[in-house]
């Protein structure tokens, strides 16, 4: 429940992407680059290295009226559009606007679960490339940005984790993510996208 948690919170953060690209760097997205009905669904699947599976099935985003603005339903939620374009003020963000390749940065994050359950997360970030890649929705040109670094939390966890978000601008979303912590491996891909 914990590494979903962690999906959502990133994929909310992520989902703050914009498909503006100028000389191969990309800016965060505004407000304006949101339509309703614009949809998004991932299937992602968890599962241990022993072969458990710890989560499985798939997450749909969508842009609705909410009130008099835009807003994304993430589950049972509608979170303004205008939240999740708001740029992240911090020293050590979870993406270091505009993203170009090559760039490095270290992200570190503070969470606390449903249960009460506190953590950390320290990652070193890198853009490695910006090229085609297919994933079940199509192929789009996406960036490679790779996070290596450790997980802890108060229950007494302690791991090494790698993720690799491939993130495409022209869908202003990540369209693939794989993480490895600890025994746990997660994968989730974009399986359909509409505006």
């Amino acid at each position: 429940m914990k590494n979903r948690f962690i999906v959502l919170f990133a994929f909310t953060i992520l989902s703050a992407c914009n498909n503006k690209i100028k000389s191969g760097i990309t800016q965060q997205p505004t407000l304006n680059d949101y339509t309703i009905g614009e949809k998004w669904v991932w299937k992602y699947k968890g599962v241990t290295t022993e072969g458990e599976i710890r989560s499985e099935g798939t997450d749909t985003r969508k842009v609705v009226k909410f009130g008099e603005v835009l807003g994304m339903t993430i589950g049972k939620d509608t979170i303004p559009i205008s939240e999740i374009t708001k740029p992240e003020v911090s020293e050590t963000p979870k993406y270091d606007w505009p993203l170009k390749v090559g760039k490095k940065w270290k992200y570190e994050n503070n969470w606390t679960s449903q249960d009460g359950t506190t953590g950390s997360l320290s990652q070193n970030a890198e853009v490695l490339s910006y090229q085609e890649e297919t994933v079940e929705a199509g192929a789009f040109m996406a960036y490679t940005i790779k996070y290596i670094g450790k997980t802890t939390n108060s229950r007494g966890y302690n791991a090494d984790e790698t993720e690799v978000w491939l993130y495409a601008p022209a869908v202003k979303n990540f369209i693939k993510l794989t993480q490895s912590q600890g025994d746990f491996h997660y994968v989730e891909e974009l399986i359909e996208y509409s505006k």
